[in-house]
Parts: structure tokens; C-alpha cells; sequence
């Protein structure tokens, strides 16, 4: 019941994730509708190579195999940033309450505690990356609607609110590599792991939400960096 109730919440959270993104973006509707066919092509294909078990966990030996698609898509992602300047330039232009609203979705780390304490995912990953996501994606759901009924937010508090879900990515990235099993890397030695996280629904956090999100972060730290020391939806509009 939970992977159902997983896989429904974690679909909803691409969909909102490229509306967000690509819909607000200043760019031609062609161009609109090939970035949202994209997205729905990325996803399509890694829930047919997980669900076809092609990758499933350990057949790639002790390497994770929920790495591949986390790695492939960050570089995409940050390829495109960095290199294209038009991509860069629309994911400027996203209004803030946009941007921050991605986020709002990271209150679904409480997840990872139900599949801790269910005994299918180990500490310390397991409650860091649900405690971090939890008070990311709160602090989030409070951010958005100041921002969008022009609330004036002091650019620092949304500074501290952007870094600390930017290390609570990097940790849960980190904790997630130290506690794969079978690896000579492995530190956190008890429990099952992080094997789950490659499989089907969990597979679409580091495929698909975490390297967006982590873009998105990054936007909204070059963002503010523009901006006066209180900030409103209309001075962060494009």
C-alpha cells in the first residue's frame, strides 16, 4: 500500500515539477511542448527499465544502480545550465513563488520514515533525508503564498531557507552512497541499506526529484543574488 500511495505522490511531484519550470519559462509554445514531452520521455523510460527490473538492484554488481539515472540527469541538467544560455535564461525568468513552490513537494520525506521504521531502509539516511525534506518542503508551503501575495521576505531568510534544502540534498546524497551494501565504501553497516531506492516508485527520487530539485536551488541562489534585501513576487517576476 505504501509503494502505491509512494508511486501516485511521486508521480504527481514530476508532473508539478516540470509545470512549474517549463510552464511560467518566456519560451515559445513549440519549444514548451517539447521540454514537457522530455520530461514525460525521461520518466517513461525509467520506469520502464526498473519496472522491467533491466536495472534492478545488483545487477550492475556492487555499483548502485539507482546512480545511473541520478548522474545521467544531473549532468544533463546542469549541461544545459551551464552551456545553453537560452535554458539558462528562461529558468531565470520562473517567477520565485515558482521556484520555491517546487519544494513545497519535499514535506513527502516523511516516506522515508515509514520505510524506516518499516525495516526497508537504514539509518542514519533514512530519518535525515525525511527530517531535512520535511522542514524544506514546510518552510516552503509558508514561503509560497507570502511571496505570491507580494509579502515583503527578507532575501536572507530565503538564503538560509535555499542552503539549508541545498545541504539537505547533499547529505541525503552522501549518507544514501555510504550506505549501499556490498560496497567497499559502505560506512553505515546496519540494516538493509539504501537498496530500495532502486527500485520501483522510490527509483524516481534520485532519477528524477533530486537532481531537479538541486537545479532549482541553484536557481534561486543565482536569483537572489539580483535582488534587493526584501523581496516580492513582482521584483523577482523575470
Amino acid at each position: 500500500m505504501l509503494d502505491i500511495v509512494a508511486a501516485i505522490f511521486a508521480g504527481a511531484y514530476c508532473a508539478g515539477q516540470s509545470g512549474l519550470l517549463i510552464g511560467p519559462a518566456p519560451i515559445r509554445g513549440t519549444v514548451k511542448i517539447a521540454a514537457f514531452a522530455a520530461a514525460a520521455a525521461w520518466v517513461a523510460v525509467v520506469v520502464a527499465v526498473y519496472g522491467a527490473r533491466i536495472l534492478s538492484p545488483g545487477a550492475l554488481g556492487a555499483f548502485p544502480v539507482n546512480l545511473v539515472p541520478f548522474t545521467l540527469l544531473l549532468a544533463i541538467l546542469f549541461g544545459a545550465w551551464v552551456l545553453i544560455p537560452q535554458v539558462r535564461s528562461a529558468l531565470l525568468s520562473v517567477p520565485l513563488p515558482a521556484l520555491v513552490a517546487v519544494h513545497a513537494g519535499r514535506i513527502a520525506g516523511v516516506f522515508f520514515l515509514l520505510l524506516y521504521f518499516g525495516g526497508r531502509l537504514s539509518a542514519p539516511f533514512g530519518p535525515v533525508a525525511a527530517i531535512g525534506d520535511m522542514i524544506t518542503g514546510a518552510i516552503a508551503l509558508v514561503l509560497v503564498p507570502l511571496l505570491a501575495l507580494e509579502v515583503k521576505v527578507p532575501r536572507s531568510w530565503l538564503q538560509a531557507w535555499n542552503g539549508f534544502g541545498m545541504l539537505d540534498l547533499l547529505a541525503a546524497v552522501t549518507l544514501a552512497m555510504l550506505s549501499v551494501p556490498d560496497t567497499s565504501f559502505r560506512v553505515f553497516s546496519e540494516g538493509p541499506g539504501t537498496l530500495v531506492m532502486g527500485t520501483l516508485p522510490w527509483i524516481l527520487v534520485p532519477a528524477m526529484l533530486v537532481p531537479v530539485d538541486f537545479l532549482v536551488h541553484i536557481v534561486i541562489m543565482t536569483k537572489l543574488r539580483t535582488v534587493s534585501q526584501t523581496v516580492g513576487a513582482m521584483a523577482v517576476a523575470g
